[in-house]
């Protein structure tokens, strides 16, 4: 016997995995009327849970809701004649969003919908997986998708910054967070099907140079620059500087980086990321010796791979078993995993210890972030490695 609470559960499970298909078929024949049976109990059933059926058929008594409610007559041998609910019917979605508290977040969507597939037509089968961003966007914030949306399709190939476009309200901390969408919804209104999921080269703007931070680590090769320690520049205006740097150390965390002391002929990058290959650029770090220091944990030791792609003999250091155990106590979680099973530039012991991570030898998702690290035992590590380098 379903109660009226029963019958909500059941459609929140039915609207959470339908939702999105049913933006697109709104009333498909196929699916509509929905109708859920309320398990009529037989009547030894019944004899056997009185108290039961009685607070069922009150239940369905009292509700007042969405959908049309079926009873039906019942003519037991020892209970007599009954009328018992028998199944409630919904014609639409939009009823089982009524019945769950969902009716302004499905009418916000399905409106939104219509509007964006009346402009574009194409979008009428991707929309449906943003079904939240229909649903939940503020006005402000829908019509700015929308002028976003609309510039770029008519201006493909504008070539400008994303601040340059006249659409009202953009700046950069919206704009951040809904590159991916954006990509999506513009390929598919370009009908464009091939793997470009570069926001800059898909909707025909450009790109705000990648600025890299170098700290130059020697007063000798500060010279050459005019005594500047700290550089923030684009990569391009880095490659015609053309250090004479014996070595290169190249550290994720931007105050590990900042917390190195000189090192004679020694230079320093900071906080690139996966953005590790632009070193590709520069040159004059062939005739470095190149030191890498990262978290220790499965990204660390991707990025690590990604650089020596550009960088064949790169070293590691601070990226062992020896130190993950010795913090063990300043461990915290990595969020999501590197999905890479096997990263083929890791030394055979950089890549037991990545493997270990991925099969959680020490526990679930583990990471020790460079800079937790006890600093004198990293400077000391630091000095050494340069020192092994030079010899």
């Amino acid at each position: 016997m379903k109660l009226p609470e029963d019958v909500r559960l059941f459609l929140t499970r039915r609207f959470h995995s339908k939702h999105r298909e049913w933006l697109i078929h709104d009333a498909n024949e196929n699916q509509w009327p929905l109708e859920i049976l309320l398990d009529i109990p037989t009547e030894q059933a019944a004899l056997r849970q009185i108290d039961g059926v009685r607070a069922w058929v009150d239940a369905w008594q009292g509700w007042q809701g969405v959908g049309t409610l079926s009873w039906c007559e019942r003519r037991w041998k020892t209970l007599g004649i009954q009328l018992l609910p028998e199944k409630l019917v919904l014609r639409r979605p939009h009823d089982v969003a009524a019945w769950i508290g969902e009716s302004t977040r499905w009418e916000r969507a399905q409106s939104r919908y219509q509007t964006f597939t009346a402009r574009w037509s194409v979008l009428a089968q991707q929309l449906p997986k943003y079904f939240d961003v229909l649903a939940d966007y503020t006005d402000a914030d829908f019509y700015r998708l929308a002028e976003m949306l609309n510039w770029i399709v008519n201006h493909p190939d504008s070539n400008f910054y994303p601040r340059q476009l006249p659409v009202s309200g953009l700046d950069t901390k919206w704009l951040d967070g809904r590159k991916g969408l954006l990509t999506d919804l513009v390929a598919a209104i370009q009908e464009d099907s091939t793997n470009n999921f570069n926001f800059y080269h898909r909707c025909g703007l450009k790109a705000p140079p990648f600025l890299v931070r170098m700290r130059i680590l020697d007063q000798k090769l500060r010279a050459l620059v005019g005594g500047m320690g700290d550089i923030t520049a684009p990569i391009e205006d880095l490659t015609a500087i053309n250090l004479p740097a014996s070595q290169v150390f190249i550290v994720e965390n931007l105050q590990s980086g900042l917390a190195i002391s000189d090192i004679p002929g020694a230079v320093v990058f900071m906080s690139l990321g996966y953005n590790v290959d632009v070193l590709a650029q520069l040159t004059w770090l062939t005739h470095a010796k190149c030191i890498y220091w990262g978290d220790l944990d499965t990204h660390g030791f991707a990025i690590l791979h990604r650089a020596r792609s550009y960088i064949p003999e790169l070293k590691s250091v601070l990226m062992d078993e020896d130190t993950l155990h010795q913090h063990k106590e300043l461990w915290v979680n990595e969020k999501a995993q590197h999905p890479a099973e096997e990263l083929y530039l890791l030394t055979e012991s950089e890549q037991q210890l990545y493997q270990g991570l991925k099969q959680q030898r020490w526990g679930q998702n583990i990471r020790l972030e460079q800079e937790r690290i006890d600093w004198t035992t990293a400077w000391s590590t630091l000095q050494h490695a340069n020192l092994i380098a030079t010899t």
